[in-house]
């Protein structure tokens, strides 16, 4: 089970790959921008990962339009998420979770998918700027998607300046 709503959200900081280079991103930091949306992907390059993060791509102005800055984490290498970015045209952020520390703060490590070893479960957060999860859900299976309309009724909802 994720970590619930209303709970606070654990900081982290990942890296990931940039065309600048690898360079730390912080929940912190990124707060002060506005309401986060973390996406936990088990693996890059499979296909509901990528099916999952393409159309979170083509969709990603719903997200900015509502202010918020939405990131994928695996606990793929920010090299690997480069590469698997590059290839299919995802723009959405990717966050490396190689050590697997945030999977299991947001308490969506999965102990084994597939005789691959651990890997985060497939899980959508939405953090208001408080840093307080406003919207929390981990998939059935990886297999399914997150409830993406759920998530963007959670920040308009934080954007118009209602509680969820």
């Amino acid at each position: 089970m994720p970590l619930p709503v209303g709970a606070k959200a654990p900081l982290f900081t990942l890296k990931s790959k940039t065309p600048q280079g690898v360079v730390d991103v912080s929940l912190s930091e990124e707060l002060k921008k506005g309401p986060v949306v973390l996406l936990f992907f088990p693996l890059a390059f499979t296909s509901v990962c990528t099916n999952e993060l393409c159309d979170i791509s083509s969709e990603l102005n719903d997200y900015t339009s509502l202010g918020a800055n939405v990131f994928g984490i695996s606990v793929d290498s920010p090299f690997a998420q480069e590469a698997w970015a590059q290839k299919n045209n995802i723009t959405v952020p990717l966050l490396s979770d190689l050590n697997k520390t945030v999977a299991k703060d947001y308490e969506v490590l999965l102990s084994d998918l597939l005789g691959f070893g651990a890997t985060a479960a497939r899980a959508a957060f939405v953090i208001d700027r408080q840093g307080v999860i406003r919207y929390a859900e981990q998939t059935p299976s990886p297999k399914d998607l997150p409830n993406f309309a759920a998530i963007k009724e959670t920040l308009t909802k934080l954007c118009c300046g209602k509680s969820p």
